[in-house]
Parts: C-alpha cells; structure tokens; sequence
C-alpha cells in the first residue's frame, strides 16, 4: 500500500515517480487482493497531475485500486470523477461528537458541567477536530469546562443572545432585536459570525414549522449578502426588520 499527503506531494512529477512505479512494480498477492494507492488532500494536486494519475489509473487498474480523499470534489477533474466511486460523508451528528467528547473526557479526567458540554457540540458543528481543539483550549486556558468559558475560547456570540434577538422577533419587538444586535456588532462580532449563530440557533427554536421556514430563507438571503462583502450593522437591522413582518 502506497499512501501519499497530495497536498504536500502535488506535483506531475510524483505521479510520473512514486504513484507510476508503485503501480508498475510486479508484486504476488492472493487472488482478489489489488495493491492500494491512497492519496489524502487529492483536491490540492495540480491539474497536470490529475491529468497524468488518470492516465495511470486507467493503466494500472487491474492490479492496482486508488482511493482519492478530498475535501471540494468539485476540484478534482471530471475524467478521475467518473473513473471513481464517490462516497460523501456527512458531518457527525451531536450525539456522535457528545459521545466521543464523554470518552476523551472520562479519560482525562477534565471538570465539566452539562451547560459546558451543550456548548461545545454547539461550537463544534459537526466537527469532531474542532470539538477536540476547542475542548483542550478551555481546559488548559481556564481548568473547567463551563458553557462560559468554552464561548470565551471560541469567541462565538453566545447563543442565549441569539435567541433572545429571535423572541423579540417573533414578538414583533423590532427595537429589542436591534439593540441585542448592535450590542453583539459593538463588541467585535463580525456580521459573519453573528448571522451564524442566529440561523443555527434559530434551526432549533421552538416556534411555527412556517414560521421557521419563513426565517431560515431570510437569513440565508442576507448570508448571502453578508457573503459578497456587505458586512454593515444595517444589513442585519434590515434581516431585523423582514424577520418581525413574518
């Protein structure tokens, strides 16, 4: 098995040296067993060398199997995708990543509460790697896990802040909704993070199925906008106001 970084071994001339002679090189296996080429980060290689590992690929296939891991498919060319069987992986669900958490935990014997642990799976976002740097950066910067200090590590708007802008606009209370806002702008949030938080706080607000749809739509068009560089307080006082005419 041949297993290479792509990221840092991405050039046409790893292909033509490492990957190529790894797959010519004659070797005797039992039948139904291939020699296996894994290539981790494969969306970082040169469009060249994609275009010398498809030619290999088709080569060498009777005795050789690759398995490309990427993160943006879009960026490995279309004759490797429709060479190979894609796979998409989802992220972790919460109680995949609480479990774990447990785990690491327990054996590490870190001081947490129940708040600390809701928080982190809230920061992690399905991310197992973050929920593991996050936890470690609390623990070391402060000795516990509380829901606090894992909001101060990671300097995310907190989402009681979050929710307590949604109540006010399901109550039709524009001015509420605008002055928690402008407190979380003031503070250094950036549009970016603040529209973040509300659309995944508000993902699981308890309000109208309708209602809900109506609201995860609006702050998505001003995601977007956020998105192309209009990152002012007035583009969020405007999702204020379209989110209390709902």
């Amino acid at each position: 098995m041949l297993e290479l970084n792509a990221s840092d071994a991405r050039g046409i001339e790893v292909v033509r040296s490492k990957i190529k002679m790894f797959a010519q090189k004659k070797v005797t296996l039992p039948p139904g067993r291939h020699k296996i080429i894994i290539l981790d980060e494969a969306d970082a290689m040169t469009g060249q060398a994609q275009q010398a590992l498809r030619r290999t690929m088709e080569i060498f296939s009777s005795t050789t199997r690759f398995a490309l891991a990427c993160n943006t498919s879009s960026k490995i060319i279309e004759p490797i995708q429709s060479r190979c069987a894609i796979l998409r992986y989802a992220r972790l669900s919460d109680e995949q990543v609480l479990a774990r958490l447990m785990q690491v935990m327990e054996l590490e014997g870190v001081d947490h509460d129940d708040e600390g642990l809701e928080a982190l799976v809230f920061t992690a976002e399905g991310d197992m790697r973050n929920a593991l740097n996050n936890m470690q950066s609390t623990v070391n910067g402060f000795g516990a896990l509380t829901k606090d200090t894992v909001f101060k590590v990671c300097d995310a708007p907190h989402p009681e802040k979050m929710k307590r802008v949604i109540a006010a606009c399901v109550a039709k209370d524009i001015n509420a909704a605008l002055k928690e806002v402008a407190e979380l702008y003031e503070k250094g949030y950036s549009a970016q993070d603040i529209i973040g938080v509300l659309f995944k706080v508000c993902k699981t607000h308890d309000m109208p199925e309708g209602a809900k749809l109506e609201y995860i739509k609006l702050i998505g068009f001003s995601h977007m906008a956020i998105s192309d560089g209009n990152t002012s307080l007035l583009q969020l006082a405007g999702l204020c106001a379209k989110l209390c005419r709902v």
